[in-house]
């Protein structure tokens, strides 16, 4: 049975948030003044190489977190808000399912 295209989506997103560079260039995003930030900033910001930091965005854009504009030398990215919502509100309900499940199961495994 395939999965969900939606499904899908959420855990390709889900992924591309799962490594601690992306997560700190996400925030970098999130503090931009004025929400969009070039490349060289983000490396500047972080202790990576910059062909490590394009290699993050590309997995961000790829997944739908970032959108970004070549002009030239220069790259500018900015994040998708609505992307971003999509994965927080699906967090949200997991969540609200969870906490849903107040006790332990009771013979479900034997």
């Amino acid at each position: 049975m395939p999965f969900d295209e939606e499904d899908v989506q959420l855990a390709t997103r889900i992924k591309a948030l799962g490594h601690p560079a992306r997560l700190a260039i996400v925030r970098a995003l999130l503090g931009a003044p004025d929400g969009a930030c070039r490349c060289r900033d983000i490396v500047r910001d972080l202790p990576l190489a910059q062909s490590t930091v394009s290699q993050h965005l590309k997995v961000l854009r790829e997944a739908g977190i970032i959108r970004g504009e070549i002009e030239g030398p220069r790259s500018c990215y900015w994040l998708d808000t609505q992307a971003l919502a999509e994965v927080g509100e699906a967090m949200g309900g997991f969540q609200r399912a969870v906490a849903a499940k107040t006790a332990e199961p009771v013979g479900a495994c034997e």
